[in-house]
């Protein structure tokens, strides 16, 4: 792809979307099936460049792939040395990080460097609080990481901070049952993203673990194996979802998204209640989401702590509103790709907006929206998906460096051409 794209003006949106596997599912799919007993086949896995590192990693660790099929380790990794590459991907790096520290061998985690600027002090406090050995490789706080063979204890309650970022939590969860002994976890601050929990306990569950969560306080997690369910579905992504979403509202639609429906497990469907707070009408199946409406939008003031990614696509959203909009509790943004919080003003204001930029929040007041802006994208997938919404308002768009997509959702582009209408 080039190293920019100019997405031509469009007067409306329709068409039916299959979607992408789910990158939150897969990776802890991914992760759970290597280290379960037996072999599992897993269907709708994503193929992007996170579930790309995160394979190649487990590889390395010892377990077999095969087609759809996982050849798990049945514990701890039988490899005790390795030398791992990341990317930026943090569904890869923050579950390894702990189950490499209860595995006990000698590893490097790094990553590109935006990785190394993204923080991690809280998980290695709560490991180093079980009695794990892990050393700062570069600056204190964050990645690289060298992990060494400690000495694991779950005697006592393991603390681990919740408020900012959800992945920390997960990534212990899913590290808990190698320590062959019951735990439990104690979070301090208010949790944050609280339905990447969510999804995080069902895939553990799959493979058998005996996890009780005690409000959003306190969890137990059994010292048992995991082992294999035989076959796991990856539902479609509901955070791509709202893009195509989001098209049907602005542009007319009606749009629909297939592969994620009301049964999900995936916190990013509630982006339906923007949806419909802003005016759209939007209708469910099991295993799809339709969306339609016409512009302009309603305002909306909301708190989005419970949907971060999917709030991006909200920001663009108010760009063809009647009045301002303010996202709210959206700090953990900061610590994102990007300082998506920063970076969602400044080129917010490249289109004409007014945006209030605060420590956790987002007010957008619309302008008249300029044509031919340029959008930096900050190495970025979602700010290139969100902003490819621009051009629905009737004015062309670039998109800069649109190859970033890959991380999540390689044809994205191709199948949003798929689905505008043309000026």
């Amino acid at each position: 792809m080039a190293e920019a794209l100019e997405l031509k003006p469009a007067r409306g949106a329709r068409g039916n979307v299959r979607l992408p596997g789910s990158k939150s599912i897969s990776n802890r799919v991914l992760l759970l099936a290597a280290l379960a007993s037996g072999e599992t086949e897993v269907r709708g896995l994503l193929d992007a460049d996170d579930t790309r590192v995160m394979t190649e990693a487990l590889k390395k660790l010892g377990a077999q792939f095969e087609d759809s099929r996982i050849k798990g380790v049945g514990g701890a990794f039988p490899v005790k040395k390795a030398d791992l590459f990341l990317g930026n991907a943090g569904t890869a790096f923050r579950p390894l990080t702990a189950a490499l520290a209860l595995s006990g061998g000698e590893y490097r985690l790094s990553g590109v460097a935006r990785m190394h600027e993204r923080p991690i002090a809280d998980l290695v406090d709560a490991l180093r609080g079980l009695g794990a050995r892990i050393d700062y490789a570069g600056r204190q706080g964050f990645p690289p990481l060298k992990v060494s063979k400690g000495e694991i204890s779950v005697g006592k309650p393991v603390r681990v901070r919740g408020d900012v970022s959800s992945q920390f939590l997960t990534a212990l969860l899913m590290a808990l049952p190698l320590a062959g002994r019951d735990s439990e976890v104690e979070v301090e601050g208010e949790l944050i993203s609280r339905p990447y929990v969510e999804i995080t306990l069902n895939v553990m569950r799959r493979f058998g673990a005996g996890v009780k969560a005690l409000g959003w306080e306190r969890f137990i997690v059994e010292g048992k194996p995991y082992r294999t369910p035989g076959r796991i579905f990856v539902e479609g992504d509901a955070s791509s979802a709202s893009y195509f979403l989001a098209a049907g509202a602005i542009g007319g639609g009606p749009v629909r998204v297939e592969g994620v429906g009301r049964d999900s497990i995936q916190g990013d469907v509630r982006f339906t209640e923007v949806l419909e707070r802003m005016g759209a009408s939007v209708a469910f199946g099991p295993d799809w989401i339709e969306c339609s409406g016409k512009t302009p939008l309603r305002p909306i003031d909301m708190d989005l702590n419970a949907i971060p990614d999917a709030a991006m696509t909200a920001a663009v959203m108010a760009l063809f509103a009647d009045g301002p909009s303010t996202l709210r509790n959206i700090a953990s943004w900061r610590v994102k790709e990007t300082d998506r919080l920063a970076a969602m003003a400044a080129e917010l204001r490249k289109l004409g907006a007014a945006v209030e930029e605060g420590a956790d929040r987002l007010t957008i007041s619309p302008g008249k929206l300029k044509a031919g802006a340029t959008i930096d994208t900050y190495d970025d997938h979602r700010m290139a998906m969100s902003f490819s919404l621009v051009a629905l308002g009737g004015v062309p768009v670039v998109i800069n460096d649109p190859q970033c997509v890959a991380k999540t959702f390689p044809e994205y582009f191709r199948r949003f051409e798929e689905i505008v209408v043309g000026s």
